[in-house]
């Protein structure tokens, strides 16, 4: 099963202490062990996507963390069957300033995938490079997208980005039941263009949120309970806000559990929105 975790922060600067804190609390593997991992963020204008796989050492959350600063990363881990390219098919997948991860697989892909890719304008179809149901998922959410004529838009409302997400899954859902295929999708898919993140849940397999408030302490940066207020460090962790969406956990804890066919959608402001239907 493969492992998806995204994180939406208030101060791009301490998008590597977030990690950090989250180190005891997600995983980014699980079994079957992943052989294929990405990682995305933003460096202001520019998408910095990077792919790698786990014949090295697994990687630690704060490996995972962006050489600048940045508002938003997605991460995806999964294993890749023999044959499959690993550039190509190596999730998330980025267009523009979208990123993208799904985690689950679409039953009876074989028989969609022909009329899901027939309902893509002729550029979407050719940034399907890969062989995976997610790629082309990812291009299902980017005509919606354009249909609206919100794809470049950075004032793109994130409820508005979620709806569009939850569309995305009941296509697939609407097009599997007139195929005839008995067996249900999972539809566990996030998405983010460094403004938003949203995230929606049409399946069996779990996927979480969390929402992490600003402390005084702070390992890597050095910030510990007695450092002084005067310092700018202190004022700027205390006001850090973060929320992360994970598909896999150590442990529970403060962590809520996506209700299935329920929608998350965060925006620039962090407050959490939660929107239900299938």
């Amino acid at each position: 099963m493969s492992v998806v975790l995204a994180a939406l922060t208030s101060d791009p600067n301490l998008l590597q202490c977030e990690l950090h804190r989250l180190a005891g609390q997600v995983l980014v593997q699980a079994e079957p062990r992943a052989n294929a991992m990405g990682v995305g963020a933003y460096a202001q204008e520019e998408v910095l996507l990077r792919r790698f796989s786990s014949a090295e050492a697994d990687p630690s959350l704060a490996q995972l963390a962006p050489p600048n600063e940045s508002e938003a990363l997605l991460f995806h881990a999964s294993r890749l069957p023999v044959g499959l390219s690993f550039e190509e098919n190596t999730q998330p997948f980025r267009a523009r300033r979208w990123l993208f991860a799904h985690q689950g697989s679409v039953s009876g892909f074989d028989a969609l995938r022909a009329p899901l890719m027939a309902s893509l304008p002729e550029h979407l179809q050719r940034l399907v490079r890969g062989s995976t149901d997610s790629e082309v998922l990812f291009g299902v959410f980017l005509r919606h997208l354009r249909d609206v004529g919100r794809t470049d838009d950075p004032r793109l409302e994130a409820r508005v980005a979620g709806g569009l997400l939850a569309d995305t899954a009941r296509e697939v859902i609407k097009r599997s039941m007139e195929a005839g295929i008995p067996r249900a999708s999972t539809l566990n898919l996030v998405a983010t263009n460094g403004f938003i993140l949203v995230a929606c849940r049409f399946g069996e397999e779990p996927l979480y949120y969390s929402r992490l408030e600003g402390g005084t302490e702070c390992e890597p940066c050095g910030v510990t309970a007695s450092t002084p207020e005067t310092q700018p460090s202190v004022g700027a962790h205390r006001r850090r806000r973060t929320v992360v969406v994970a598909s896999h956990l150590k442990r529970p804890g403060s962590w809520v559990e996506l209700p299935r066919g329920t929608t998350l959608a965060v925006g620039p402001d962090l407050q959490v929105q939660l929107v239900n239907g299938t």
